[in-house]
């Protein structure tokens, strides 16, 4: 048996988790940032890291306690190495790096855009291959081509705004709450989503790559007025409910229209995707009406495990740990 204690920080959430051979999760601990940056709209780097300084070590503190496992039963620590905002990135990362030392265990610095999409297993089992993966999150949008759980090639991504970002940019025009993927949602279910034609970018091309800053432009104009110039301008003159409904409408056709087109250029049938847009349930029913008449599987964690958390982390790290895929103590971020 291999256990691993995982350190997870490369944007609003503190996480820890100890995993037993890369699937028996014996505890997951996440502190989220999200109060901290309701009152901005989105996460702010310099306060995200200042957090991170300060709940890393009671985090990782009540993850052992709940494991009822010693520092020194671990046979490694895995850190999440990049992507990531700088800042979040080198608390964790300088914690790893202080525990692998002090206790003599070997380092594993893990992706962590791979590590969205190995969180299928925790309740899918292995996952199979060759495969897309799709990760759609406030930080990233990408699809990647799979052959293993640690051989992902980028065969498309954001050429701009993430689509997480795009959703907490128009809940601030539209005068919702922080983060805008849940508020936009919910709002969503009670609107018409055929009332407000936004555009959905990049689709006329073979590309497999996605574009989300002129649809935040749209909305702004749609939802403040052609004249309106930031999230401040004018009063809102659409309905709420229908602006998102027509807004989210967008995102997913977009998103699931780009997953069909990539399954198709690399002849597979397996769709995994992970991130936290990836809770969104219009989302979900989209791919699975787009994917399942044309002979496809689409397989999504648990919302728990859609969100940043360590247990991704520690589940990938055990294949590296396979790997013997270790990194030393002078490794970089990013």
């Amino acid at each position: 048996m291999t256990t691993i204690l995982a350190i997870e920080s490369s944007c609003d959430e503190t996480a820890a988790s100890v995993i037993r051979d890369g699937k028996e999760i014996l505890s997951n601990h996440v502190h989220t940032q999200i109060a901290i940056h309701a009152q901005y709209g989105g996460v702010v780097p310099e306060l995200a890291s200042r957090s991170h300084t300060e709940r890393i070590l009671p985090v990782i503190q009540a993850c052992m306690e709940s494991s009822a496992l010693d520092l020194n039963d671990m046979d490694a620590i895995a850190v999440t190495q990049k992507p990531g905002l700088i800042g979040s990135l080198l608390v964790g990362v300088t914690a790893a790096k202080a525990l692998a030392f002090s206790l003599e265990k070997p380092l594993i610095g893990v992706n962590h855009i791979h590590a969205h999409l190995y969180a299928n297993t925790f309740d899918h089992g292995e996952m199979k291959f060759p495969c897309i993966g799709m990760v759609v999150s406030g930080g990233h949008t990408s699809l990647l081509l799979g052959t293993s759980p640690l051989d992902w090639e980028v065969v498309g991504e954001t050429i701009d705004d993430a689509a997480g970002e795009a959703f907490d940019k128009v809940a601030k025009l539209l005068e919702l709450s922080y983060p805008g993927g849940p508020i936009i949602e919910e709002m969503a279910l009670k609107g018409d989503d055929s009332l407000i034609d936004f555009p959905q970018s990049m689709l006329g091309k073979e590309s497999l790559d996605f574009s989300f800053s002129g649809l935040k432009t749209a909305a702004l104009y749609a939802c403040r007025g052609k004249d309106a110039r930031s999230a401040f301008d004018n009063k809102l003159i659409v309905d709420v409910h229908d602006a998102a409904a027509s807004f989210q409408k967008s995102v997913v056709s977009v998103l699931a229209k780009k997953a069909l087109r990539a399954l198709k250029k690399y002849d597979v049938d397996t769709l995994y995707i992970g991130g936290g847009v990836v809770c969104n349930k219009a989302l979900r029913k989209e791919l699975e009406e787009r994917l399942h008449p044309n002979d496809c599987e689409v397989f999504y964690p648990s919302p728990k495990y859609c969100t940043d958390n360590a247990a991704m982390i520690g589940g990938l790290a055990y294949h590296h740990w396979l790997a013997k895929n270790f990194i030393g103590l002078e490794a970089e971020i990013g």
